[in-house]
């Protein structure tokens, strides 16, 4: 109360104007009065501080709202007015003015890492996630709780499913992968264009599975396989018993391979449809971006959870992504995560050297680099001389990049004649150590099997100087020995000498199309459509890590590695053309050469189409990821893709509407002992 008083006062007293003018030390002792300053201060800072703080928010959020406003007028009137940045019209509505509607029933099937995953069961730390999104989406969790978040997303290192007290599943119906992320499409597109023809649920289904596990385990676990034979046949009865036409990405195209074989042999193995069941049930088979023969880059992953863009980061940021220092560690936990994931050696190299290559030959004996500048050169040669053997001698390299060599351990080991190399038998290899690289110090937790392998066990692996797809599977059982012990038993890699054996009737063969017949289906037709004109990862170029502690990764890309201007070697990794992911001689071969005719695989003759898309940058911001692109994933938004897949799906026969095949190759037989494919 005395405080109020004393400030009624003051305030009464403010304004009284006749007493004289203080001296200096009254007008200083004035004016260092506590109440005297916070009155006369008051309002000063009420004028300073309130009004214009309001101004500036109002302000920001006109300014902004104005902002966007002229943007989004300007694109508008960009895109109806500037006819070169106008979006393309959608290839659904134009395919319905000309008349395809939809007829045949569509099966979609989606690849690795594209499908998403939800939590049904988990750990404490789970809380709060339950049937939320563990992988596709915003991946929030990420962030959130990254360790919770991987150990949900592993399996069991023994038996390849779920381990205990954890039950991640497949997201059910056409979300499961229209889009990866927010933004990021991959079916999304399709699945509209087809919608505009007249698709819809009853017609279209989208066979979601969980992608990590073995092909065989997502019938043990889920029934995947029993569901999509149930939902083919139900879509087939139920649409004027038209036969379905099956569209499948990446690895989804050999998952659906092991449903043919699966869907014809007697149960309990099989689904007990018998071999007529293809032959009522389905039309087409497009298959998109497809590894019918396994990509390399699995070989990288299982190394060292790495590729391309991994070894670049490595290069820039060196011990950023594995170090200890801040307790990253992310490729060491990557790498613990992914090998318990089966499904990553499904997309192991498959046909060992006679497709890929040994120490001195391999299929892409005629790719050969070019930099900018030489292709300028070699288009300025053939205006002038009417034929490109000039400019081919001009820019020829010397030596030829061995991709045969899927690994070498140093870059002049890729370049050597094979007789120069250094090799060892892979029995020769022996796993010493106990749980520590270094005899002195112990590695506690084990975040990978590198950890249970000492140094010199390591060292022997290097000396070996190359690994081609036949020994570099020697290479990943001596490294990884439980993950391919475990895999194994799932899947085989090899090319079959006698296809009657009996043996080939284990369903570990049943998605290598080298190891397996098509079925009794001469109607059925089967589509490769996939990307070329991309950089495509093929071999690498690897050192042994400098770092010698515990839970790092002793095995590392090359980043340093560069070949001369024929621009084939970039930072230890060799290119050939394909998708950006997978080669054109994994993508192809088959439809080309394997299943060409009748063959020992194709035994009824199905018809085979090979359909590439050159790829082709976005020409603007507009096109987003692109319309031409040919890119693995961002193909699914290409616009002749979806064209070519409409007019199948509407009917359009290969006769009437014909494939505008960019590539198409002979058929010769292929035996296992035959020599390398020479050219695809």
């Amino acid at each position: 109360m005395a405080a109020i008083l004393r400030f009624r006062k003051l305030c009464f007293l403010e304004p009284v104007k006749s007493f004289e003018k203080p001296k200096n030390d009254e007008k200083k002792s004035f004016e260092q009065h506590p109440e005297i300053e916070r009155v006369l201060e008051k309002p000063k800072s009420k004028k300073t501080k309130k009004q214009p703080k309001e101004w500036r928010c109002l302000d920001s959020c006109c300014w902004l709202i104005g902002y966007l406003c002229t943007s989004w007028w300007l694109l508008l009137f960009l895109c109806n007015f500037l006819p070169g940045l106008r979006v393309p019209e959608a290839p659904g509505v134009r395919l319905k003015r000309d008349g395809l509607t939809a007829l045949h029933p569509v099966v979609l099937v989606p690849g690795i890492v594209t499908g998403g995953l939800e939590l049904w069961e988990g750990r404490p730390c789970s809380e709060g996630l339950f049937r939320k999104r563990l992988w596709g989406g915003s991946f929030t969790e990420i962030f959130k709780r990254p360790l919770c978040w991987l150990e949900h997303l592993s399996l069991d290192n023994e038996t390849g499913l779920d381990p205990p007290g954890i039950r991640v599943r497949a997201v059910p119906g056409l979300v499961a992968a229209d889009y990866f992320a927010p933004g990021y499409f991959v079916w999304a597109v399709l699945i509209e264009n087809l919608a505009k023809i007249g698709y819809e649920q009853k017609n279209m289904y989208m066979a979601a599975y969980d992608w990590r596990l073995s092909f065989q385990n997502t019938e043990i676990r889920d029934q995947a396989l029993s569901r999509l034979k149930s939902k083919i046949e139900l879509m087939y009865v139920t649409n004027g018993y038209k036969k379905v036409v099956v569209v499948p990405h990446s690895m989804g195209v050999i998952y659906f391979l092991h449903f043919l074989k699966w869907v014809e042999a007697p149960p309990p193995v099989g689904g007990g449809g018998g071999p007529d069941w293809c032959a009522k049930h389905i039309k087409a088979i497009m298959n998109i971006g497809p590894a019918f023969l396994g990509v390399p880059k699995t070989v990288a992953n299982i190394l060292s959870a790495e590729g391309r863009d991994v070894a670049f980061v490595r290069a820039m940021a060196p011990g950023l992504l594995d170090s200890e220092t801040f307790g990253f560690q992310t490729l060491q936990h990557i790498m613990r995560v992914c090998r318990t994931w089966d499904s990553v050696v499904s997309l192991l190299p498959r046909g060992g050297e006679t497709i890929w290559g040994d120490l001195n030959r391999s299929p892409e004996v005629e790719n050969i680099c070019y930099t900018s500048k030489a292709r300028y050169l070699q288009s300025s040669s053939k205006e002038s001389n009417g034929n490109d053997t000039d400019a081919r001698r001009s820019f020829h390299v010397k030596e030829l990049p061995r991709y045969g060599r899927i690994v070498s351990f140093g870059k002049e080991k890729s370049e050597l004649p094979s007789s120069q190399l250094s090799i060892i038998d892979s029995k020769e290899f022996v796993r010493e150590g106990g749980a520590s690289r270094n005899s002195n110090t112990s590695c506690g937790e084990i975040l990978s099997e590198y950890d249970e392998m000492s140094r010199k066990s390591i060292k022997k692996v290097a000396e070996n100087d190359a690994y081609t797809a036949r020994t570099a599977l020697d290479l990943l059982r001596f490294v990884a020995p439980k993950m391919m012990k475990r895999a194994e038993a799932h899947f085989s890699h090899g090319i079959a000498d006698d296809l009657d054996d009996p043996k080939y009737a284990h369903y570990k063969y049943w998605s290598n199309p080298l190891e397996t017949k098509l079925p009794d289906a001469p109607d059925m037709e089967i589509y490769c459509s996939y990307g070329v004109g991309i950089p495509t990862e093929r071999s690498y170029v690897y050192k042994l890590s400098s770092s010698d502690k515990c839970k790092s990764i002793p095995l590392q890309i090359d980043s340093s590695a560069y070949g001369s201007d024929n621009g084939c070697l970039k930072g230890g990794v060799h290119f050939v053309d394909g998708d950006e992911s997978v080669p054109v001689v994994s993508a192809g071969f088959m439809c080309a050469k394997g299943w060409r005719g009748k063959t020992r695989f194709n035994p009824s003759g199905i018809s085979t189409y090979v359909r590439e898309y050159q790829h082709k940058a976005p020409a603007s911001i507009l096109e987003g990821r692109g319309t031409e692109s040919g890119a693995h994933v961002d193909i699914m938004g290409n616009v002749a893709l979806i064209e070519d897949v409409l007019r199948v799906a509407a009917g359009a026969t290969v006769a009437v509407e014909p494939l505008r095949l960019v590539r198409m190759f002979t058929s010769e037989p292929l035996s296992k002992h035959s020599g390398p494919v020479t050219a695809v």
